[in-house]
């Protein structure tokens, strides 16, 4: 507050700052601090200024201006702000850091005090004592207006008393309070060398002893950084660890006194880093100690009257040691010693004396004393001279000269020596070479033992036995001379001349090794002994005879490998040795016979033509040629065809490579050659057919089909059509590869497309369709969805007219009767769908409402007319679908289709609710617009649903169709697919409708029906045959005949693959076990899974090229079947009956059990199988197949299946109907010895996909009722077994109670072989029943089945009306 107060006021008052007028208001603008406070009336004006700061400080002035004739008056303040520093430091340091200096290194101290007003002051302090030096400079700065920064400068020179010294500069300004002063202090490390070592705990000359513990303690005072310690000894280093306590370092060494410290010189180093050099201080150490040791050095060994010198040496002692001797247990007096001094420290004493061998002593010990006198300590050592005599002479014992020993025998011989110090040392010598042997030595002898096994160097030779010791100059020795028989050992054959051929005379040699006593040759061929010539012998080695036997022989190429044996013995030993020649006779090469002269393969595939020549020498070069051209071979790069050695390989064969080659093989004794004839097959191909074929009804109609290939007959082209009898109007023949199909008085409903079908089983089938057009009247298609149309108002109105005929119609449209034409506002399109079907489309412009209504589409040709109306309505909501399908179904989803009904005129979608058969609650899934295919997932395991459908567009919906179509889930997810959810939310997957044609459709009904009433054929010969057999063998023993068990086809989804193995299984029971034990054994039998699978695809996999008896066709050489190569397993499906193709003694065995045939190749009896797509066989995985087998494509429906009467079947051979599959057996061959368990069952047909069940399924047929497991899709169903009750009807024929127990074993079998499928109701479904004694070859069928949804189980029940019986052996029905 600047206070200003005017008197007797005349002007207006202001103040002003250095100058600036502040204004005349009470409030200053642009100063919000500053305000003008008091009383005008008293005249009192202060200046009030608010929070002031620097800015304020200034010169101010209260002026009051003129007025009234009064001057301006003006009076002065001035405002002084004071402003303590904001900071002090001490340059290149933090507050409190040690600062590090060498000793007498200048430093220099700056401290600034910043931004003070007015400046501040410096004060240094050392410690704590303010401390002034000449050496100090200050000074200030304003750096910023007003504001001063004060610099204070110090130099230091710091030495050893400035260490740990702390220096601080503090700032003094009156703004500041004493109580709390600004300060920055630094602390300084003064680095100097450490002050002298010194060593406590041993004084120089005090004498230590040997083993006494020393510690010598070297310590250094002062220096930073503390001094470090080293020890040394003699100059090498010896302790580094030292430990620091401020600016005291100590190294203490502590050790146990040796002689070596004796005269050793310890010294400690200190230093640091302000050292130049090491500070060192040492002391010498004195150590007494004795000797460890003496050592006497002489001879060890001496004769009687030697004079034997010895010394004795002391080991290093302090003071010296002295020796005393002891000879004899003498003492030697006036000994002689030298002593010296060791450069290690003590001295060495040495004494040489002399002594004289005195007799009658074994030994003479002396011994030597080495004293310390001083420490009285002594140590001491004793040598040893032997006194020396020679041993008696050696006697050899084990053998008596002349004795004879056989070769092989083992001789032993003794040497034994007695006397001699030391005992004599005895060696054995055989022909002067040594050998060892076996020494034991006693108190006053020793021997020398050898064994020896006798050879053929032992003959004549001479062991010798020395005995030697150090008192014998030359060895005192005895020798024997052994006589030893032996067998030669080998034999040799020499032919004269080396080289055979065909028309020399050779001569063959055997030369015998050497054989004591002489051996006798033989020869010997196949056996037979041959006579020799130029017996003869001379010395041999050893001591030995060596023979010579030979013989002459005529050469023939017959002879080439022929063996000749010599045989040379030794009579007197038994022995003999034998040695063998094969004679190598030198011709040209010759071809191995082939098996055939055709070699057959087929286009696409590799062959291989291999053909074998021998000849000597072997080195045979192969050359084929083709038409005079040279095959070239694998070495020269790659070729298609090409030879390697006398193999022919095709490696893609072409039909262009038929023809005839010609292989010629040479050596070096000539050349033959051979032709083979290569026939090439390659599948059928249709080059063409007749274009569309019209004829007026009534006339014949002829349609052509030409194909190629190899073989082509007749046979291999066929034509069909499904639904249609081809053996009523249609004849076929066929002329230079075209096949040509007649139809007579063609009409109406001959129209339509005939297959023609090219096999001829080398390659997948070939076919075309030809169609057949008779003229007929056009024919209006009635569909609802194409007799209305619908459209808005002002729109485009579309109106289809669909009709077929021949030739094309015309299409006229009318309304209201009149004949409507082309205008703006009508148009007509018009376009062909097929060759007989055409499309008429009425297209109305902006519809009016006058445009609604009936308008007639007339179609005519020239053989008539069909009219029909067409609706036009408003656009609507869609109708209601016409139907619903299940189409499959899994454990988790159903898939369904709808047909639709009329759109409305509008694009429509669907929606399909679904619920539990259990629950009320809806479930709604829309699908894809114009799509009537719809998948749902997620739904719940083993459980019924209910579906409908409804259609909705943008005008509304229809109503759902009735709850009417339902499906059960499956109970449990394929092998190859987890369960992906058990309830969860319902997902969908909706394929536009793809519309299967009903071509294809009537073509697998046909197919399917086809495979089953030929299997049901097939079954029922087989059970007559076997039912025949039985009942023979019956009249002779009343025992069990064999049993065949016949199991029914069932899909399989494993791998999406088709198993071609029948579930046919034949198993033979032995005649000699009893009724009792063969109950059990057959259960087991027949629970088994089968012990391999051959997969097969059933689309790519032709049947082999037989004919019904085995053969190939006559077209080709009957030695052809040799040379073929294996069938590619691509190549045996679509196979026929393999029992019609087997030859009739095959047949015989198959149906014996002896001989069980299999598709070719067989996989490998391990339970593989063979892989299309990696062409090698893979191991099966264990199948443990759930009760309800899934699929994952439905079989086709047996809805149109004829009913079979009771009367075909109760003869058990009904034929009804042929197809193309068949069968091959795979049987149990219980029983059989030496025959392989079959690995390939094999089944295949020419339609779709039949796929194996792997266990048996039990059917339960107590009661009334045949209760099986119902799935959806037709798969095998999972049954309950029970024992069946015994029907009363069977007690008609009294011989039946004697077979009582074994007809409860058949009904046993029975209820583990019957499979039953599932079918629509009133379709066919057929049970098999085992053929055995008591049963005929029966089967069990139903006509009518119904479901019954209300099974927890999901079960069928066939209702009581349903057909089942079989028959007994008496055709008793049952």
């Amino acid at each position: 507050m600047m206070r200003c107060e005017v008197s007797n006021q005349a002007g207006a008052v202001q103040w002003t700052k250095d100058g600036f007028a502040l204004g005349f208001s009470a409030v200053i603008p642009g100063f919000p601090r500053y305000s003008v406070l008091g009383d005008r009336k008293r005249g009192i004006y202060n200046l009030r200024i608010s929070n002031v700061s620097i800015m304020d400080d200034a010169e101010y002035q209260c002026q009051v201006g003129p007025a009234r004739l009064n001057s301006a008056i003006r009076a002065n303040a001035k405002l002084t702000v004071i402003s303590p520093p904001s900071s002090i430091e001490i340059e290149g340091y933090t507050p409190n850091s040690k600062v590090e200096v060498r000793e007498n290194q200048d430093l220099t101290l700056k401290c600034t005090v910043a931004n003070a007003k007015p400046k501040a002051e410096i004060i240094w302090y050392r410690g704590n004592v303010e401390y002034n030096s000449e050496h100090r400079k200050d000074k200030v700065e304003e750096i910023s207006p007003k504001r001063y920064t004060t610099i204070s400068v110090l130099k230091l020179k710091p030495n050893a008393d400035d260490d740990y010294t702390e220096y601080s500069c503090q700032a003094r300004h009156k703004a500041l309070s004493p109580a709390m002063p600004m300060r920055a202090t630094v602390q300084l490390s003064v680095l100097y060398p450490p002050g002298q070592p010194y060593i406590e705990g041993y004084t120089q000359g005090e004498t230590l002893r040997r083993g006494q513990t020393v510690e010598l303690v070297c310590r250094s005072r002062g220096g930073n950084p503390p001094a470090q310690l080293i020890w040394y000894k003699n100059g090498s280093q010896i302790r580094m660890a030292y430990r620091t306590s401020g600016r005291l370092s100590e190294n203490i060494y502590t050790f146990t006194a040796e002689a070596s410290d004796n005269k050793a010189r310890f010294r400690c180093e200190a230093s640091n880093v302000m050292s130049q050099n090491p500070l060192r201080v040492e002391v010498e150490l004195t150590v007494l100690f004795a000797p460890n040791h003496v050592s006497v050095e002489g001879q060890t060994e001496a004769r009687v009257g030697d004079v034997v010198p010895l010394s004795c040496t002391t080991a290093p002692s302090n003071p010296a040691a002295e020796i005393k001797w002891n000879i004899g247990g003498r003492q030697i007096r006036n000994a002689t010693s030298l002593t010296t001094i060791n450069p290690e420290g003590g001295w060495i004493t040495v004494s040489n004396i002399t002594t004289v061998v005195e007799p009658n002593k074994r030994s003479l010990i002396a011994t030597c004393n080495g004293l310390n006198m001083q420490l009285t300590e002594y140590v001491q050592s004793t040598h040893t001279i032997n006194v020396l005599y020679p041993p008696s002479p050696p006697l050899i014992s084990g053998y008596m000269e002349g004795q004879i020993i056989p070769a092989g025998s083992v001789q032993k011989l003794l040497c034994v020596s007695s006397g001699g110090n030391p005992l004599a040392t005895l060696t054995w010598y055989k022909n002067d070479k040594r050998i060892n042997s076996v020494i034991r030595t006693a108190d006053k002898s020793v021997s020398a033992e050898i064994t020896i096994l006798a050879n053929v160097s032992d003959n004549q030779a001479q062991y010798r036995c020395e005995a030697s010791n150090t008192a014998t100059e030359i060895p005192i020795f005895e020798t024997t001379t052994l006589s030893v028989h032996f067998a030669p050992e080998t034999v040799k054959i020499r032919i004269e001349p080396e080289e055979l051929k065909p028309g020399v005379m050779a001569t063959i040699i055997c030369d015998s090794s050497s054989s004591n006593p002489p051996a006798k040759l033989s020869w010997w061929k196949d056996g037979i002994p041959i006579d020799g010539i130029n017996n003869t012998s001379k010395p041999g080695l050893w001591g030995g005879i060596v023979s010579t036997l030979g013989f002459r022989v005529n050469i023939t190429q017959e002879m080439n490998g022929i063996v000749y044996t010599c045989q040379s013995a030794n009579e007197a030993l038994q022995r003999s040795v034998h040695e063998a020649v094969s004679l190598d006779v030198l011709y040209r090469p010759k071809f191995v016979p082939p098996p055939s002269n055709t070699a057959v393969g087929v286009e696409g595939e590799s062959m291989q033509v291999v053909l074998l020549a021998n000849a000597n020498p072997m080195s045979i070069a192969y050359n084929w040629m083709k038409d005079g051209q040279q095959i070239p071979s694998r070495d020269n790069g790659e070729h298609r065809i090409y030879a390697e050695g006398g193999n022919l390989n095709f490696t893609k064969l072409h039909r262009s490579d038929a023809g005839i080659y010609t292989c010629e093989a040479s050596n070096s004794q000539g050349k033959a050659s051979l032709n083979i004839t290569v026939v090439v097959e390659y599948g059928t191909t249709i080059k063409s057919v007749s274009e569309n074929v019209i004829v007026n009804p009534g006339e014949d109609a002829m349609l052509s089909c030409s194909v190629e290939g190899k073989p082509l007959t007749e046979e291999h082209v066929k034509w069909e059509r499904l639904g249609y009898d081809m053996t009523v109007k249609t004849s076929t023949t066929f002329a230079n590869s075209t096949s040509y199909l007649h139809i007579k008085d063609a009409q109406r409903e001959d129209v339509g497309n005939f297959r023609c079908i090219a096999d001829n089983r080398v390659a997948n089938p070939t076919n075309r369709d030809v169609l057949l057009i008779v003229k007929f009247a056009p024919e209006i298609d009635k569909s609802p969805t194409l007799l209305r149309a619908a459209s808005g108002t002002n729109e485009r109105g579309r109106l289809p007219c669909r009709a077929q005929a021949s030739p094309k119609p015309n299409f006229i449209w009318r309304h209201d009767n009149a004949d409507i034409k082309s205008t703006h506002k009508y148009e007509v399109e018009e376009k062909k769908i097929d060759s007989l079907t055409y499309e008429s489309t009425l297209i109305i412009e902006k519809v009016a409402p006058a445009d609604y209504g009936t308008y007639e589409c007339v179609a005519k040709n020239e053989l008539g007319q069909a009219a029909e109306t067409v609706r036009l309505d408003i656009t609507s909501q869609p109708d209601t679908p016409l139907s619903l399908n299940i189409l499959n179904i899994t454990h988790d989803s159903v898939t369904m289709t709808w047909t639709p009904g009329f759109d409305g005129g509008l694009k429509a979608s669907y929606r399909v609710r679904y619920r539990e058969a259990h629950r009320e609650q809806y479930k709604y899934i829309d699908g894809l617009p114009n799509s009537h295919k719809l998948t749902i997932t997620g739904l719940r395991m083993n459980t019924l649903y209910l579906f409908s459908v409804m259609a909705f567009n943008d005008l509304g919906q229809s109503k759902y169709m009735p709850d009417l179509q339902r499906a059960q889930t499956k109970e449990a997810p394929p092998p190859s697919q987890p369960a992906s959810s058990l309830g969860g939310p319902p997902t969908t997957s909706s394929t536009p409708l793809g519309g299967t044609s009903g071509l294809l459709l009537l073509i697998g009904v046909v197919s399917g029906i086809t495979v089953v009433l030929l299997n049901v054929f097939i079954i029922g010969c087989c059970l007559h045959r076997r039912n025949q057999k039985r009942l023979k063998r019956a009249e002779t023993a009343n025992q069990p005949g064999k049993t065949a068990t016949i199991e029914m086809y069932a899909p399989s989804s494993y791998n999406d693959t088709v198993t071609g193995e029948t579930l046919s299984s034949v198993s033979e029971k032995s005649e000699s076990y009893s009724n009792e034990g063969s109950q059990p054994e057959y259960l087991d039998e027949a629970h088994k899974k089968a012990a391999s699978t051959y997969l097969v695809e059933s689309t790519d996999m032709p049947p082999p090229r037989y004919q019904k008896d085995g053969t190939l066709p006559v077209i080709y050489p009957n030695n052809m079947v040799n040379a073929r190569t294996l069938p590619h397993p691509r190549h045996n499906n679509n196979t026929a009956n393999i029992m019609d193709q087997r030859a009739r003694d095959d047949q015989m065995l198959i149906s014996k059990g002896v001989y069980i045939p299999s598709p070719s190749p067989a996989p490998p009896p391990d339970g593989s199988y063979y892989n299309m797509n990696s062409d090698r066989y893979l191991s099966y995985p264990p199948m443990d197949y759930p009760p309800q087998l899934d699929f994952s494509t439905p079989p086709l429906p047996m809805a149109h299946m004829q009913p079979v009467t009771q009367a075909s079947i109760i003869g058990g051979a009904a034929v009804l109907g042929n197809g193309s599959s068949s069968t091959l057996r795979r049987g149990i061959m219980r029983g059989v010895v030496g025959v392989p368990p079959p690995d390939v069952t094999h089944h295949t047909t020419n339609l779709g996909s039949v796929q194996i069940l792997h266990d048996l399924h039990p059917i339960n047929l107590s009661g009334n009722s045949t209760q099986t497991t119902n799935t959806a899709n037709g798969s095998m169903m999972s049954v309950i077994s029970t024992a069946p009750k015994q029907p009363q009807s069977i007690l008609k024929d009294p011989n039946r109670n004697k077979q009582q127990q074994q007809q409860q074993q058949q009904q046993q079998l029975l209820s583990a072989s019957l499979v039953g499928v599932t079918a629509p109701p009133g379709s066919l479904q057929i049970l098999n029943i085992p053929t055995s004694a008591g049963i005929s070859n029966s089967l069990l069928m139903t006509t009518s089945a119904t479901y019954d949804p209300t099974n927890p189980h999901g079960m069928s029940t066939f209702n009581a009306g349903a057909t089942m019986a079989y028959t007994d052996a008496d055709g008793h029905l049952v």
